[in-house]
């Protein structure tokens, strides 16, 4: 598809929108609306007389003009962000409602390209829009589905207590534990696996724990009290047990976690789950853990690079189960090479037969620096209906299990373009999960490749921190880290 755009620069906007319907096809922006022998070309434009806008999308193949579309509004603001915003939310309108008659298709989620859906519907909560409203905007201003409407009002309700309050000075913190047994081969995250890692964690756990240290400080500085702490990774549980213990005594020494209500770590993988592991995050306060299995397939989890046995899932759950853990993530992810509808259903009876507190279903995202995306032709993957009913299968099964969906969040590159779903037992939601999503919180991250997100609230503004990846720069440039997060959060 070529596609020419006039008058206006949203060019990455319109490309992202083009994926949805025509993923596979090649896209190629041209200055001039010239039509080879069946080629299809789109042509986007804009232009306006004073305050009245015109946008124009149509259709041309082989010369003939076969759709057109065309939205005509006055602007009732002299705000160039607002203008600009509403400028190109006409412009992805006219080009959806043009494709959609072209490929006699709709998208579930309408013109929305985001990750963060829910977004749209607290801010408009925020301007006193009640719910009839708000369903309307997001059928007419965004195209979504009554599916999709549905599930991103639902679940903006059950966030709401969470985010809609004023500045209590409390943020979250992450500690990020980038090592891994293993790389999957969807894997897009900054973790090393421990076959070429191992001999780095000493060094790096002694530049995170000064880290920690020097950011404690800040933080009291500052006046910042903490809701809520995540250890995540790649997968905290490589460290041993004394390392952990270490590790959160440490944290809990320079951190005040006297105002903190959930302490989550990722457990993750089964295969690094022991009794003693467990032991030292119940003594230590962690009170959510996750048991990620991904697939119930054996077949899957080899093809996926996964070194476990669905048994080791159903013997690290039990396990955690006896020792007292009462809030246990499982993650599954639809989508898997080589996996269709019968095997998602087969892992989610697995599922059921554990009952956890908390779920959550991703769709296969092929991330650009993954081993999955460099080799795709040699993966043979669920097209778009076959995903949308796999879906459909965890939604019936997280019903059948007493899960509400609580957040949820879109990616790049996604599978039919779809969404990750986190469900949870009523009163089980994890706070972090909803701040890190929604942004109306500052999260402060710690540890190579994590990601400080600063939010001013006056402004409705998020700065980014990121400290850097690459676990030999890290640990040289710590010092660096740690000046950054003061020089942001002392403004």
């Amino acid at each position: 598809m070529n596609v020419c755009l006039k008058g206006h620069d949203f060019q990455y906007e319109v490309g992202e929108l083009l994926k949805a319907f025509v993923a596979h096809e090649k896209i190629n922006f041209v200055e001039n609306a010239l039509v080879e022998d069946q080629s299809i070309l789109l042509v986007s434009s804009l232009s306006n007389r004073a305050d009245q806008y015109i946008v124009n999308a149509k259709i041309i193949k082989s010369n003939g003009m076969i759709i057109k579309k065309q939205i005509e509004y006055k602007m009732c603001t002299d705000d160039k962000l607002k203008i600009r915003k509403m400028i190109k939310g006409k412009i992805k309108l006219s080009i959806y409602d043009v494709l959609s008659e072209f490929y006699n298709t709709t998208l579930p989620w309408g013109i929305l390209t985001g990750i963060r859906p829910t977004k749209i519907v607290h801010e408009l909560m925020n301007q006193g829009l009640d719910m009839t409203q708000i369903e309307k905007k997001l059928k007419n201003d965004y195209r979504m589905g009554d599916e999709k409407i549905n599930l991103v009002m639902r679940i903006a309700q059950i966030e709401k207590p969470f985010i809609h309050r004023k500045n209590d000075h409390k943020v979250s913190i992450y500690v990020s534990i980038p090592f891994c047994p293993t790389r999957c081969i969807y894997c897009s995250f900054p973790s090393n696996p421990l076959d070429k890692g191992k001999n780095q964690i000493k060094e790096y756990l002694e530049a995170l724990i000064y880290e920690i240290t020097e950011t404690g400080k800040i933080l009291k500085e500052c006046g910042k009290k903490v809701e809520s702490l995540y250890i995540g990774g790649g997968t905290p549980t490589t460290l041993n047990a004394l390392e952990l213990e270490t590790l959160i005594k440490e944290i809990k020494e320079h951190i005040d976690l006297s105002y903190v209500k959930e302490i989550t770590v990722e457990a993750g993988r089964p295969d690094t789950i022991t009794k003693d592991k467990l032991m030292v995050l119940k003594r230590e306060g962690v009170n959510r853990i996750s048991i990620n299995p991904q697939t119930m397939n054996q077949k899957t989890l080899d093809a996926i690079g996964r070194s476990h046995v669905p048994q080791d899932i159903v013997e690290a759950y039990d396990l955690a189960k006896q020792i007292g853990f009462d809030a246990i993530n499982m993650d599954i992810i639809v989508g898997l090479p080589g996996e269709n509808a019968k095997m998602v259903e087969d892992t989610m009876k697995e599922i059921e037969k554990l009952d956890p507190q908390n779920l959550t279903v991703h769709t296969l995202a092929v991330k650009k620096t993954s081993r999955l995306r460099e080799h795709i032709e040699d993966y043979p993957l669920a097209k778009e209906e076959e995903v949308k009913k796999m879906l459909e299968i965890t939604s019936d099964y997280a019903k059948k299990m007493a899960l509400i969906p609580y957040y949820m969040y879109r990616q790049k590159y996604m599978l039919g373009n779809l969404e990750n779903i986190g469900y949870c037992k009523p009163d089980h939601e994890c706070i972090y999960n909803i701040q890190i999503m929604e942004e109306k919180q500052s999260i402060i991250a710690l540890g190579a490749g994590a990601v400080s997100k600063i939010y001013y609230e006056e402004e409705n503004r998020l700065e980014r921190v990121p400290n850097v990846t690459n676990l030999e720069q890290y640990i040289e440039r710590v010092e660096e880290m740690i000046a950054r997060k003061r020089k942001e959060l002392s403004n």
